[in-house]
């Protein structure tokens, strides 16, 4: 199963609209997001995506009552952490901020957060994926990213935006 996963697109919708493109050329299944779009002029992009979103708030929405009329279209939002599990059987537990999962004691196959604005991807010693796609915006460190997880092999690819622009011009 092919899952995009973003985080923290803080209002930037030039890169919005591109990691739909890329989500949707990708032939994802399904979209998580990590929080933090911010404001819900950021919606009418994800209304772009060929597949279901789920996420949760982060901690910079303004309006979280629009947000999730606005996502309702596409998927849904809800405070975090959310759960969800994958039409393959895979657990997922979304956060915007690790910290949201203390004293969780469900289990889970792929944690997904944001907060940080840089890629993340390891396994613990359960075999538990750990996956954070960097920052959507590309507002801290100039590096918009997103990533693509294929759930049987737990293979995560992250994806720059901007090159993945400059890509798909070329070819």
């Amino acid at each position: 199963m092919l899952v995009g996963v973003f985080a923290d697109s803080h209002d930037h919708l030039d890169n919005l609209r591109l990691a739909v493109e890329q989500f949707n050329r990708a032939g994802c299944e399904v979209v998580l997001f990590a929080g933090d779009l911010v404001s819900t002029f950021a919606v009418p992009p994800l209304r772009k995506l060929a597949c279901p979103l789920v996420g949760c708030f982060g901690d910079n929405e303004g309006n979280k009552a629009g947000l999730y009329a606005g996502i309702g279209i596409v998927g849904t939002l809800g405070e975090a952490p959310v759960r969800y599990v994958g039409r393959d059987g895979t657990r997922f537990m979304i956060v915007h901020m690790e910290r949201q999962a203390r004293g969780i004691s469900e289990d889970f196959d792929v944690f997904i957060y944001g907060h940080t604005h840089k890629p993340v991807v390891h396994l613990d010693e359960l075999g538990r994926l750990f996956l954070n796609p960097g920052e959507t915006s590309g507002w801290t460190f100039r590096r918009p990213t997103i990533a693509l997880l294929e759930t049987q092999t737990k293979h995560v690819e992250i994806i720059e935006l901007r090159q993945a622009q400059v890509d798909a011009s070329v070819g």
